[in-house]
């Protein structure tokens, strides 16, 4: 369910109330897979690709009427459940407005279980880059 997370030295905002820029990549099955991190103060823009096109753009955000966040495409193929998918996770755990813009050609349903892995990695390795909570398990 969504829900309150613990907010850090800055009250749960991005550095300040800056926004927070933070880029990674890394190689799944033989191929780079680049990662853009924005966070804003309520919210996180998650952009992911092989090549530097924004194809799709997901939004999804908590409410206070059902433990599954609500979504709306806002860019591209509506039918991009791979985005919508991630865009809940990071909703639920971080209780921010999520953008995720999922832009891998892939096929292979077990491909976007490597990717949500390699960003788990670096939510554990850089929490201050995705929120103050700490718990990035559960991605």
């Amino acid at each position: 369910a969504c829900g309150p997370v613990a907010a850090g030295p800055h009250g749960g905002a991005a550095a300040g109330g800056d926004v927070s820029l933070h880029n990674f990549s890394g190689r799944l099955w033989g191929q780079i897979i680049h990662f853009h991190v924005m966070q804003l103060m309520d919210s996180l823009f998650l952009w992911v690709w092989a090549t530097p096109h924004l194809r799709n753009l997901t939004m999804t955000m908590c409410n206070r009427y059902d433990s599954i966040p609500v979504s709306t495409s806002l860019l591209g193929d509506t039918s991009n459940m791979t985005s919508i998918g991630f865009a809940q996770r990071l909703a639920r755990k971080t209780n921010k407005q999520v953008f995720v813009s999922y832009n891998l050609q892939n096929t292979d349903s077990n491909f976007p279980l490597l990717v949500q892995n390699r960003i788990k990695e670096e939510m554990k390795a850089f929490q201050e880059n995705f929120w103050h909570s700490g718990r990035s398990e559960d991605f």
